[in-house]
């Protein structure tokens, strides 16, 4: 049974820093493509970044480009996201998820090609 169990979440200043995690339990190797959505109250959820697990290729979402990484340590069968020079419209509910597959293109975003999710983690920017 395989578990995603995101953290790192919290209260930071503008321009500050937080780095999330995303721990998979019961690590399951057809889980090709890991991905971080984010929905801000009265929002939809929205693509953040996704990284193939075999490739470490990566994609992310215009508003996040040259401030968040995403990585991953497959020792720990963990992803991260660092997040730097955070904004106020980064506040949100973060959310890991994984994908059997990986999406082709900017498909990364559709939320359909993951089937399995974290609980999220809550990052607010003040």
């Amino acid at each position: 049974h395989v578990q995603l169990v995101e953290s790192g979440g919290g209260s930071v200043q503008a321009g500050g820093s937080l780095r999330l995690s995303c721990a998979v339990s019961g690590y399951d190797a057809l889980y090709l493509c890991m991905g971080w959505f984010r929905q801000a109250p009265g929002k939809e959820r929205e693509g953040v970044a996704r990284i193939a697990t075999g490739s470490g290729n990566t994609y992310y979402a215009d508003s996040v480009k040259g401030r968040f990484t995403i990585s991953q340590d497959n020792a720990k069968n963990t992803v991260y996201l660092q997040m730097d020079n955070l904004k106020p419209e980064d506040t949100a509910l973060y959310y890991c998820a994984a994908a059997r597959a990986v999406p082709v293109g900017g498909y990364w975003t559709r939320e359909r090609y993951y089937s399995l999710w974290g609980q999220g983690t809550q990052v607010t920017v003040s």
